[in-house]
């Protein structure tokens, strides 16, 4: 099985630094993120968590380059994203991030493996056959990489999801609520994935969630409220999480 690389001396997979989002103007405006400052270490699987309307999803995007900030920043692997054009944007978000969400977002008319290559084809890059082998045999996927998504449960459908997310071993996997839409058995196995990708492969992993379950399965747990992060816990429980989203009001 591949270790996961020493993280020792490296810089953070993503930061933010004093990251202001604001929609709209004039006394109408809404300000979604006010003043966040965060960073993500590699290597690391850290839940973004907090009330309906305080800023998670849209920290998220800041950080994924899928909204543009305001003002202040956003670094991921050393590129400082509010820099970038919206063509740099899209090439960023293709070759060195990963997206999984809670609806799969798989291309109906291929096939799980059609999938799986989709954004390595996209960037014109050659998919790694060993790497990709070893992600259809952790997730479980080798009798399933000829069906469509349609022939797939969910649980199966977003393991294929999370295998596209991998296939590029990017800077950072963004996951945005990844169980919505699984019970809690097949839930639990898809973060089972994505804590393993953390722990054997070294991956960084951000995850916006409400469930306090599971957010116990990251390292940290990010509380933000009226776009600021209000605190942290560190080896979260669910015990711990549910706690702190009480005294939020969540």
């Amino acid at each position: 099985m591949t270790s996961a690389p020493s993280t020792v001396g490296v810089q953070p997979a993503a930061s933010a630094v004093d990251l202001v989002k604001t929609y709209g103007s004039g006394p109408t405006a809404v300000r979604a993120l006010d003043g966040v400052s965060l960073e993500f270490g590699t290597g690391q699987f850290t839940a973004i968590m907090g009330p309906s309307g305080s800023g998670k999803s849209t920290l998220m995007h800041c950080l994924a380059g899928l909204d543009a900030a305001t003002s202040g920043s956003v670094v991921l692997g050393g590129t400082d994203l509010t820099k970038l054009s919206d063509r740099q944007l899209t090439v960023l978000r293709r070759e060195r991030v990963g997206f999984v969400f809670q609806a799969f977002n798989l291309m109906p008319t291929l096939t799980a493996e059609q999938n799986i290559t989709l954004p390595l084809e996209l960037a014109g890059r050659r998919p790694d056959a060993d790497w990709l082998a070893t992600l259809v045999d952790v997730l479980g996927l080798g009798d399933r990489l000829r069906h469509r998504p349609s022939e797939l449960s969910g649980g199966q459908q977003q393991r294929v999801a999370i295998a596209r997310a991998l296939a590029s071993r990017p800077d950072v996997v963004f996951a945005d609520e990844p169980t919505g839409n699984l019970d809690s058995r097949t839930g639990a196995e898809v973060l089972s994935f994505l804590r393993q990708s953390v722990r054997e492969f070294g991956q960084t992993v951000v995850m916006v969630t409400h469930d306090p379950v599971a957010a116990s399965y990251a390292d940290r747990v990010v509380l933000v409220a009226d776009g600021r992060v209000v605190g942290e816990i560190d080896r979260p429980s669910a015990g711990a999480v549910l706690d702190a989203m009480r005294e939020l009001g969540a």
